[in-house]
């Protein structure tokens, strides 16, 4: 029997967003997502949030159906983070006994089911890995309570590691060099503006002391000390009344056309896998707007199961699990 063999089997559990698989899960993944008070509040009292939430999810989802209509008919995020989890688990069994997992916040799997299921193969450790490089209380933040109450609930003595941003793992760097490199070659050498854009946030978050915009800016400052290429950092996916961060996507584009760029690299900086934000809004919408203002855009391939992305995981889940004495 070899060493690894002997060792305790640790689980590791991917956070990530969820999506809806199928046009008819838009609505109520819309009321999953509706109904976190962690990051909408939709009223000052509580008791009105599920409620409330009802009724957005329903008034939006034509909208989002159309969007999701565009992509295939629905996400394919769940289907890559399980084929990351996949890649990740047959990268660490050189280094121990894992068993990989993911847990969706506003979808399936959740967090509880995933909790349960580890207990039930006799998991004690976990070691809880963000698909969010930088963190937001919106969405690591939201994920990490969401799993914390899981364990709470289903298996309180058991430990948990927690990975909550990895903005600077130099694997995961590395990648994103080496895409944008790539970006840019099919240009043919021609002159190139490069934009990084993030998922949005409302400024609030920013001003309560979210790490969200300094995590991203110390991604892209480790990306141009590989590259040497300047880039500008915007951010999509805003909705609602509120005040969101600025400049946004769109408005990066008028931007650039007003001062005479012809060749856009869109890098979807806060985005691992690909999702309605990268197939569809990248894709399709912002494409079609660089066109109509006489600019071609192009985006770099997102990381899904890249063979540099998946070694930086692997990195973080050992970097952690010796950090929290579950490996030697």
């Amino acid at each position: 029997m070899t060493a690894i063999d002997q060792q305790e089997r640790i689980g590791v559990v991917l956070l990530n967003l969820g999506g809806p698989e199928r046009l008819d899960d838009v609505e109520p993944f819309l009321y999953n997502l509706f109904s976190d008070r962690q990051i909408i509040r939709l009223s000052p009292l509580p008791f009105l949030q599920k409620p409330l939430a009802r009724l957005i999810a329903r008034r939006r989802a034509p909208k989002s159906r159309a969007c999701y209509s565009r992509i295939g008919g629905g996400s394919p995020l769940t289907r890559i983070t399980t084929e990351q989890a996949s890649d990740l688990a047959a990268a660490l069994a050189e280094h121990g006994s894992f068993l990989v997992t993911a847990a969706m916040r506003y979808w399936q799997p959740r967090a509880d089911l995933v909790i349960t299921a580890l207990q039930r193969a006799g998991i004690s450790k976990i070691v809880a890995l963000t698909l969010y490089p930088h963190y937001s209380v919106a969405t690591t933040g939201s994920s990490l309570v969401d799993l914390r109450q899981a364990v709470s609930t289903v298996s309180p003595k058991l430990q948990l590691a927690e990975i909550s941003s990895w903005p600077e793992e130099p694997a995961y760097i590395d990648c994103l060099a080496e895409l944008i490199r790539k970006g840019i070659k099919n240009f043919g050498g021609a002159a190139v503006e490069l934009v990084y854009s993030a998922h949005s946030l409302p400024v609030k978050f920013i001003e309560e002391g979210d790490p969200y915009v300094d995590e991203l800016r110390k991604t892209i400052e480790a990306v141009e000390k590989i590259t040497g290429l300047p880039g500008r950092l915007c951010f999509q996916s805003r909705s609602g009344p509120v005040r969101w961060l600025t400049p946004s996507t769109p408005e990066m584009l008028e931007t650039l056309a007003a001062e005479g760029a012809k060749n856009v690299l869109i890098v979807p900086i806060s985005f691992v896998s690909d999702h309605v934000e990268t197939l569809y809004e990248i894709d399709q919408l912002y494409k079609e707007r660089a066109k109509s203002l006489g600019m071609r855009l192009e985006r770099t391939d997102s990381l899904n199961t890249l063979p540099g992305f998946i070694r930086a995981l692997q990195n973080l889940v050992l970097a952690a699990s010796r950090q929290h004495g579950f490996l030697p």
